[in-house]
């Protein structure tokens, strides 16, 4: 079958069409975003603003079409924290079913974290034993950790890099001082979580999914995308100390300019770069592989799992 996902982020709405059935490897076919930046779109008051809501709306009226164009079966809409912590949520997402036809489910940040660690369980398999994931998004962070495929453990902590630039940076740079402050927070925040994931068991492999990784990893010698999701990709804590040292001075416009940053995610690249960098410190590993899938296959693989040969898909709103 032909399955569109529809991912409603902080910063993109992203859509993702692949081909799949249900023990097969999910084939990506075509895939289109478009920047909003939701988050930067909260009033004061936390509503969804109504130019953020307009977006909203029209981004996921240009995406179902172009879903209905390529062929999806059936197209599959959530959204993470953006739309999560909007007061007036419930008012959006009807309006967005009403004009689109499209029904938008809103993740809580626990979904994220099984949905990510399934991803990334399939993708490495059972060899990887206990396997513990993080994902940084804009507005939240994500870890999950266990030995099957659903995890024991699964968290989501407001510390996406999106929310923390917004809420810790006074100024593009950082500042030295707000970068110091923010590095010692996070350590305090991130200690007792990672004291209590450890409780379980020392995890075998520790991987990360997400842009923010993958930019990371590119920008201390990773293979790029280009080299497809097959090769091996790290993050380590040396490269990631030094890349700090080097991008914390640059504005976001010139951090756009580097191979391997998107231009919609360079401003929070510094602060996705210290929770990164808290986290390695916080578990004591000296690096992070980095894994291709994430929350986008979770879902694809979440809803391929309750198919039992037959047509169980729901046809596309037309």
């Amino acid at each position: 079958m032909r399955l569109g996902v529809l991912d409603v982020g902080s910063n993109t709405v992203h859509l993702l069409v692949v081909d799949a059935h249900r023990g097969a490897h999910p084939t990506p076919m075509r895939s289109e975003k478009s920047v909003l930046r939701l988050a930067e779109r909260l009033t004061p008051s936390g509503q969804l603003s109504p130019v953020g809501a307009d977006e909203l709306v029209r981004a996921i009226a240009e995406a179902r079409k172009s879903a209905k164009r390529l062929g999806c079966e059936e197209l599959m809409a959530f959204a993470t924290s953006a739309v999560r912590e909007a007061s007036n949520s419930a008012e959006v997402l009807a309006r967005v079913q009403a004009e689109t036809g499209v029904e938008l489910r809103v993740l809580t940040g626990e979904d994220e974290a099984r949905l990510t660690f399934l991803a990334a369980r399939r993708w490495l398999g059972w060899s990887a034993g206990r396997l513990l994931v993080v994902d940084i998004g804009g507005g939240s962070l994500e870890i999950a950790a266990g030995r099957d495929e659903s995890p024991d453990f699964a968290t989501s902590l407001p510390l996406g890099a999106g929310r923390l630039t917004r809420t810790r940076f006074s100024s593009d740079p950082p500042p030295r001082d707000e970068i110091d402050a923010l590095r010692t927070w996070l350590d305090e925040q991130l200690a007792p979580v990672a004291s209590k994931l450890l409780e379980a068991g020392e995890p075998d492999r520790v991987v990360a999914t997400s842009k923010t990784f993958r930019s990371l990893a590119r920008l201390t010698g990773a293979a790029p995308s280009s080299a497809g999701p097959m090769v091996h990709r790290v993050l380590t804590d040396v490269g990631l100390r030094q890349l700090l040292a080097f991008i914390s001075r640059m504005s976001a416009a010139d951090l756009a300019e580097l191979e391997g940053v998107s231009p919609s995610r360079s401003h929070q690249l510094v602060a996705g770069a210290l929770v990164a960098q808290a986290m390695l410190s916080a578990l004591g590993r000296s690096e992070l592989e980095i894994c291709p899938w994430a929350l986008r296959e979770g879902v694809i693989l979440g809803r391929l799992d309750r198919t039992n040969g037959t047509d169980q898909t729901t046809a596309m709103v037309r």
